[in-house]
């Protein structure tokens, strides 16, 4: 049965490498005919669902004879994690983002999109698109087969990483991989549109994908906002954040990705910018396979990466090749829209907005990367820690949201089109840095960005109050986004700054304070369940004498990780100041030690990442001209 799934990758690597011949060809030949290259996509959808099919059911059924499913699973694994093992390890992960990239090509054929599209066109797009994909599935063919087989087989899977056991990591690296399958498509209409040249007769590549523009774009926002939620709830250091490596690279395209939207509509409403959207959306896709580059190379070390495998040259030769046509293909099509607008209207002040994001990315790439830069000047490279992306990105995120906030009432052409509604935005701002200096919240870049935010949250609420902007489905979509994002903002102005924390040595009965806040031991107990042993600390909460409830969390040791210790913590939610509580150890049965935070406005970030998500789903349509 693994022959045969290894054969599907096989069958499926040659459809991707005769598709990519055959468009070459086409083109040399100047007769496009894109029948052919569709059905051999569709063939090769096909051999990569029924190789994906073959993994789940050996995960589904424990086949420890494959290598795979021993390495990632075991018998006291439940079924969901036992499933979603798929994209545990490096070799599922890449099967599960060939699969999610094919799939958009299979739904992309079938779309209003595509059939607008002239030959040519679909040739260029075809052969970007198979050439994606060859290198996926020679990937897995070569480096990275997740179908090698192990005689005789062993009686028990090594296990899934505990941390790995989690809803919020479950879920997140398939949404990352559906996000990047998704630009993939925006990416290959872009770079092939701009070799074809027929863009009037086809319409802009900028509205012909922007469905998968905008789900990509969910999707990776989606995953992010779980990434971050996972590490608060797993890794039990009270943070959400930490600016490792592996973030950092998925936060990259997200940057990339959001500037090229907000370039993008420059181009929709004032037929500008054509160059810069194609290298844009390119460079979203090219930022894609750094990330796995980054996570699969070995170059860092993460809680979240794999390990080298062998991929990290071919990836490393992907990615400067995919780097080399993002900014060469471009430049293959005139220049069209004329001089951009002066700083003073909102076509400006996209292109600025998209500035400060590119901006974050570099500095997030070149901060990722020193400890290879690094190596050039020194035998012992250095790596940068959280204070240094802190100090430097963190006053970018409130120009970012000053930015916003101002943005909508700018017009196309210059001017602001409402004086009172600016003057209203500004008056919040003001009054939010008063209000917050007066009780004590002084930080000056937190106390900026919270501002800012307030004054995001202020202007789209007078937007959502215009009949007009409720009228319009896009724009709805696009300030429903910006509030979420101020949410978000919000709390990460209040929940980093002023977090309080301390490690305490509890007996049992005995109390101390933080921040308000009494925490008392009242029991201690130790115990065992299939797969791990546990000790677990239970923490009486009270405020001004009221008890707001118990934490319980817990210090694990699982069978399958020998001595390594794994914390699960426990919070009493709110959307004000949030208590969390892990465990660090036991002095003897009668004294713990924990680690209390008390994170104000904590949970303002997985509101504000929720809006994020579902506002997009307004956009999906067409945009309408406004008045």
């Amino acid at each position: 049965m693994y022959i045969f799934a290894y054969y599907m990758l096989q069958l499926a690597l040659f459809c991707a490498v005769g598709g990519a011949v055959v468009a070459g060809v086409q083109l040399l030949q100047g007769r496009a005919q894109a029948a052919f290259l569709a059905t051999a996509q569709h063939v090769l959808s096909l051999a990569l669902v029924i190789a994906s099919g073959i993994l789940l059911y050996a995960l589904y059924t424990l086949d420890f004879s494959l290598e795979y499913v021993a390495s990632y699973t075991d018998h006291v694994l439940p079924l969901f994690y036992r499933l979603t093992a798929f994209w545990a390890g490096q070799a599922g992960s890449l099967l599960f983002w060939a699969l999610g990239v094919t799939l958009c090509g299979s739904i992309f054929v079938f779309t209003q999109a595509y059939g607008k599209l002239m030959p040519q066109t679909r040739a260029w797009f075809w052969l970007f698109f198979f050439s994606i994909m060859a290198f996926l599935l020679l990937v897995l063919t070569t480096w990275s087969n997740p179908f090698m087989v192990q005689l005789p087989a062993p009686a028990d899977g090594n296990g899934m990483n505990p941390l790995l056991q989690n809803p919020g990591m479950i879920i997140h690296p398939p949404l990352l991989l559906l996000g990047y399958g998704g630009f993939t498509i925006t990416c290959c209409a872009a770079l092939a549109q701009s070799l074809a040249g027929q863009r009037e007769q086809e319409g802009s590549w900028v509205l012909l994908t922007r469905p998968f523009t905008l789900l990509a774009w969910i999707s990776l926002t989606a995953g992010i906002i779980l990434g971050a939620w996972w590490a608060y709830m797993e890794l039990g250091w009270g943070g959400y954040w930490a600016w490792d490596p592996v973030e950092n690279a998925s936060l990259i395209p997200w940057l990339i990705g959001t500037a090229a939207i907000h370039t993008m509509i420059v181009e929709e409403r004032r037929n500008k910018l054509h160059r810069t959207n194609v290298c844009l959306m390119a460079l979203t896709t090219v930022s894609a396979f750094f990330a796995t580059w980054l996570v699969r190379s070995g170059v860092i070390d993460s809680v979240h990466a794999f390990g080298s495998g062998g991929v990290a040259l071919p990836l490393g030769l992907f990615v400067l090749a995919g780097l080399l046509l993002a900014f060469l293909v471009p430049f293959h099509q005139a220049g069209k829209g004329g001089a951009l607008e002066g700083i003073e209207s909102r076509e400006g002040f996209l292109v600025l907005v998209a500035w400060v994001l590119l901006a974050l990315s570099i500095i997030i790439l070149l901060g990722t990367m020193w400890p290879v830069i690094s190596l050039l000047w020194s035998a012992q490279p250095t790596g940068l820690d959280a204070h240094f992306y802190n100090k430097v990105c963190l006053p970018l995120g409130a120009l970012l949201m000053a930015l916003l906030a101002l943005c909508p009432w700018l017009r196309w052409s210059g001017g602001l089109r409402s004086k009172s509604r600016v003057a209203c935005v500004l008056c919040i701002f003001v009054a939010t840095v008063a209000g917050m200096w007066y009780f004590g919240y002084q930080q000056p870049v937190s106390l900026i960005a919270a501002a800012a935010s307030l004054g995001v949250i202020g202007s789209t609420v007078l937007l959502f109050a215009e009949k007009t902007v409720r009228a319009q489905r896009n724009s709805m979509a696009a300030y429903g986004v910006h509030l979420g994002l101020a949410l978000l903002a919000l709390g990460v102005a209040f929940s980093g700054p002023y977090k309080v924390e301390s490690d305490m040595t509890l007996s049992m009965g005995k109390a101390q304070t933080l921040g308000g806040y009494t925490v008392t031991l009242v029991d201690l107990k130790e115990g065992a369940v299939p797969g791990h042993e546990f000790l677990e600390a239970r923490l009486e909460i009270r405020k001004d004498g009221q008890l707001l409830g118990t934490l319980a969390p817990q210090r694990r040791i699982y069978e399958k990780f020998g001595e390594m210790q794994f914390s699960e913590v426990d919070t009493i939610p709110s959307f004000m100041q949030e208590v969390y509580a892990s465990m660090l150890g036991l002095q003897d049965m009668q004294t713990a030690v924990v680690k209390v935070s008390i994170n104000p406005l904590v949970n303002w970030l997985w509101l504000g990442g929720t809006l994020m998500c579902l506002f997009p789903f307004f956009g999906l349509g067409r945009r309408r001209k406004e008045a």
